[in-house]
């Protein structure tokens, strides 16, 4: 009986040495995982392509997947939903695993073509956002040409830099004066805070609903938003690109 004894405690306390063992290496990982999270972000969804899409297009279920990519590397313009594109003619060829984003969809695009904006597509808004230096873009930047987005933000909080938050967009609409468009009544000052405060016009952009939120919190916290027009059927790509006060 002895024996018996012997071998059960022996066996709970390999047990116990496994358990306890288990809860460290369990502690490591989530250690390991949140120091991966705070450099490179969280992991987020983004939309690839599950074959090779010839330009023009539709594009169907078929041809999408969605994976996981950490924050810092998910596209500026990225779509994170298959709903966003379903149904929109492609502007670029996409190869299997390549990125799905606002700039490859050819939904809308009418600069040099006679005509204006199309509809807008499952998943898109149109929103509109004071920006600066707008009356310089009305003899070059008309309703449906693409944009991309420069975002400065003032030292209030931190370094202050100017960034390339959004590339590739749709312009739908550009109308001069910020005023009581960019949310100031008629007659009233425009102290305050926020990007409408250096605002020269309001331009209605073709967005998702995350640029959206981005571009929203942009106006209301940062400096300054401005729109940089393309040429027609330019579609390439800067990357992330920002610069720092302390690298002027």
């Amino acid at each position: 009986m002895s024996g018996g004894r012997a071998r059960r405690r022996r066996a709970l306390l390999l047990l116990s040495l496994a358990l306890a063992c288990g809860g460290l290496a369990a502690s490591e990982v989530g250690s390991r995982v949140r120091e991966v999270e705070a450099a490179v972000g969280a992991p987020v969804p983004v939309l690839v392509a599950a074959r090779d899409v010839a330009p023009g297009a539709e594009i169907k279920p078929a041809d999408l997947a969605v994976r996981e990519v950490p924050a810092r590397f998910a596209p500026p313009d990225g779509l994170s939903a298959p709903e966003e594109a379903v149904g929109a003619p492609l502007g670029t060829a996409l190869v299997k695993g390549s990125y799905l984003t606002v700039s490859s969809l050819g939904a809308g695009e009418g600069q040099g073509r006679g005509r204006g904006p199309g509809p807008l597509r499952r998943g898109q808004r149109a929103l509109e956002v004071a920006v600066a230096g707008g009356e310089s873009l009305a003899g070059v930047a008309g309703p449906g040409s693409r944009v991309d987005v420069l975002v400065s933000t003032d030292p209030g909080e931190g370094p202050a830099r100017t960034q390339l938050a959004l590339e590739s967009v749709e312009l739908l609409d550009l109308s001069s004066g910020a005023g009581a468009q960019a949310g100031f009544a008629p007659g009233e000052d425009a102290a305050g805070e926020g990007a409408s405060v250096n605002a020269s016009s309001v331009a209605t952009l073709r967005v998702t609903v995350r640029q959206a939120v981005y571009l929203t919190a942009a106006q209301n916290y940062a400096r300054e938003v401005r729109l940089l027009p393309r040429p027609a059927g330019d579609r390439g790509r800067a990357g992330r690109t920002a610069v720092g006060a302390s690298e002027l």
